[in-house]
């Protein structure tokens, strides 16, 4: 077998629905398996993918073992020569597994390759590639000088060599994954991804950025900006630091400080959404009734260039691949007030998330 999408699960139904008819498209052409790790949902979401999705393999946690130990379980019952980590409140394109395993037959001593990831507004998200953070670049990055924390050295839509990727989306060889034992799973949540690129690296492998595929990382429902996370991300930091650099009571002092300062900061106002004016349904024609079913007024459009300033866009999935919404996200006119909603292929919700700092919005047809 080619390729093994594992996706860990907590409490994401709708955005898993959406993820995963994404997914199969997107192996549609490739000798694959998706596994479906549930880190003991209360939401319906094993229940929907035993309905929609049964030739998927679903493991049932009894227990939330968080996000190392959870993967770590699904790579166990991975058959796949390589590996994509990815998280439920993401969108892969039609033809990015293809894009990405032809370049990674290519490479020699491959680690781990990562990808172009964008938020539920098209924002490029800047995680998607970064620098090594030793304990000073993330003291600079705590403090707002993020310049060596992020890969700048290379652009958004091009291909170089990268140290860190997020966990969100990585692709990587089975047999690296096991070679430098996976996962960390002294880290419940966040910090693991860090930790596992870095592995990689000292077990001279080399981890490429592909930006030539880009696809869509919600990211609000799997990383909420609130004191919890603060705490237990600067926490996963302070256990990497520990792991993987010489005790330094400067730099101990100095990474205290940043996350009490951190956590300080951390008392964010509430987010402000873009005032919505009218809606638009993007659909090519074969969905058309379906305005009929919105618990508000729309106007039916196939032309993305002619949609108003301050309008809610609903990509219509039935009738546009995933690789299309991708891209109008991509290239949309970010200062047009444009929010954005998908309707997945043969659903009864639109779902969305207009920041990636809080929660998405699920909404029921009528």
């Amino acid at each position: 077998m080619k390729l093994s999408v594992v996706i860990l699960n907590y409490n994401v139904r709708y955005f898993l629905e959406l993820c995963l008819k994404s997914v199969q498209a997107a192996i549609a052409n490739i000798d694959a398996e998706i596994i479906v790790v549930d880190n003991k949902s209360s939401d319906g979401s094993c229940e929907m993918v035993k309905q929609l999705f049964p030739n998927i393999i679903l493991i049932e946690n009894k227990e939330n073992f968080g996000f190392s130990k959870g993967n770590n379980i699904g790579v166990a019952k991975a058959k796949g020569d390589y590996l994509c980590i990815l998280n439920p409140d993401t969108v892969v394109g039609e033809t990015t597994f293809e894009t990405l395993l032809e370049f990674a037959e290519k490479q020699q001593n491959l680690g781990i390759i990562g990808c172009k990831l964008i938020d539920g507004k098209g924002v490029f998200l800047q995680e998607s590639k970064r620098n090594i953070p030793t304990p000073m670049v993330s003291i600079k990055k705590m403090l707002g000088f993020s310049n060596t924390y992020y890969a700048k050295h290379i652009e958004p839509n091009e291909i170089g060599k990268a140290d860190i990727f997020v966990g969100a989306f990585m692709v990587l060889k089975r047999e690296v994954y096991n070679n430098v034992g996976g996962f960390d799973e002294d880290y419940f949540m966040y910090g693991e991804d860090i930790d596992l690129s870095y592995k990689i690296l000292k077990a001279n492998y080399i981890n490429y950025y592909n930006g030539s595929t880009t696809i869509i990382h919600f990211k609000g429902e799997s990383t909420l900006k609130d004191k919890t996370y603060a705490k237990r991300f600067f926490g996963a930091m302070q256990i990497f630091y520990n792991k993987h650099f010489k005790s330094n009571i400067v730099f101990d002092m100095l990474v205290w400080f940043g996350i009490k300062f951190s956590i300080f900061l951390s008392k964010e106002a509430s987010v402000r959404l873009d005032k919505v004016y009218q809606h638009a349904i993007l659909s090519y024609g074969a969905h058309a009734s379906l305005n009929t079913q919105f618990p508000f007024e729309v106007d039916l459009v196939q032309d993305f260039t002619n949609i108003k300033p301050n309008t809610q866009v609903i990509f219509d999935a039935n009738t546009l691949s995933h690789s299309e919404i991708i891209d109008y996200l991509d290239h949309s006119d970010k200062n047009k007030g444009l929010t954005f909603k998908i309707l997945p292929n043969g659903a009864d919700f639109i779902i969305g998330s207009n920041s990636s700092k809080s929660r998405g919005e699920v909404i029921k047809l009528l």
